[in-house]
């Protein structure tokens, strides 16, 4: 059998991120389905509500839709239903229930988690303090790191620190490199979690080929011989086992499956040095 193309339209009153990571999630789990996007971001007004209601019957497909304002929503709904195309708002189910519980209905304010509020601030303060320590630099400001990530080249530190900052987690990255010594900050830290990446050697060498390539680079350097890349992620693992650090085989895991285990460790181990009541 053939791909199947779906056409998938987000309706947001917001960025829509958030519809776009639930049905990438879903998407996900149906091989032979290439979905085709249409997002529609920031859609507060009756007018912009008609400008893709326009699109999509053009262009039927799946409809999802994040619309606090419910007089949209049920435009929406209804002029889907008059076309056939399903839709489906994301937020529904999950208000009914909380709504259910607290025993309050919400209040209507499109893009609210998108304020300037204490939280977003302490996002972009981590993404500052991860951006200027990437790659082992100002080693001496590690100390108000909350995780420091050290591995071997292509261990995916540099994504995987960026990931956790959008997170609001300050992380520093420190490349391993056989026989450098250590930035001595990294001996004295007391306040981050200390993880070591490691990888197989086949998943270095694979990446690092790649990397080779796409910059022109020598295809015989010492840089992708398998030999010395074992060797250099064996000389990484007993330096983190000397050191009591946690390590996190990434060979295998995605950007976001390795930084969901980070903060894991990272709260555990608040939890465990957090004074007793």
């Amino acid at each position: 059998m053939g791909r199947q193309h779906v056409i998938l339209h987000l309706v947001s009153d917001a960025t829509g991120e958030t519809l776009i990571a639930a049905s990438r999630a879903v998407a996900s789990q149906y091989q032979g389905v290439d979905l085709i996007e249409q997002i529609h971001p920031m859609v507060r007004s009756a007018a912009a509500l008609e400008d893709v209601l326009r699109e999509i019957e053009a262009e039927p497909g799946i409809v999802l839709f994040t619309l606090v304002e419910e007089e949209h929503a049920r435009r929406l709904m209804a002029a889907c239903a008059a076309i056939g195309a399903p839709c489906l708002s994301l937020l529904a189910p999950i208000m009914a229930l909380f709504q259910s519980y607290i025993g309050a209905a919400a209040a209507s304010r499109p893009g609210a988690q998108h304020s300037l509020n204490a939280e977003y601030f302490r996002r972009i303060d981590a993404l500052n303090y991860t951006l200027g320590h990437d790659d082992g630099q100002q080693a001496d400001s590690y100390e108000a790191a909350d995780v420091v990530l050290m591995g071997v080249s292509r261990t995916s530190k540099t994504p995987t620190s960026i990931y956790l900052a959008n997170r609001g987690v300050k992380t520093a990255n420190i490349p391993f490199v056989p026989g450098a010594a250590l930035p001595k900050s990294l001996e004295e830290l007391r306040n981050p979690l200390v993880v070591g990446l490691v990888a197989s050697p086949d998943r270095i060498v694979q990446i690092r080929t790649n990397r080779i390539l796409s910059i022109e680079a020598d295809p015989e350097s010492p840089y992708v011989d398998r030999r010395l890349v074992a060797e250099e992620i064996a000389q990484s693992k007993r330096l983190f086992d000397a050191r009591g650090w946690p390590m996190i085989d990434v060979t295998r895991r995605s950007i976001e499956e390795t930084a969901a285990a980070i903060i894991s460790l990272h709260k555990s181990r608040k939890a465990k040095l957090k004074p007793a009541a």
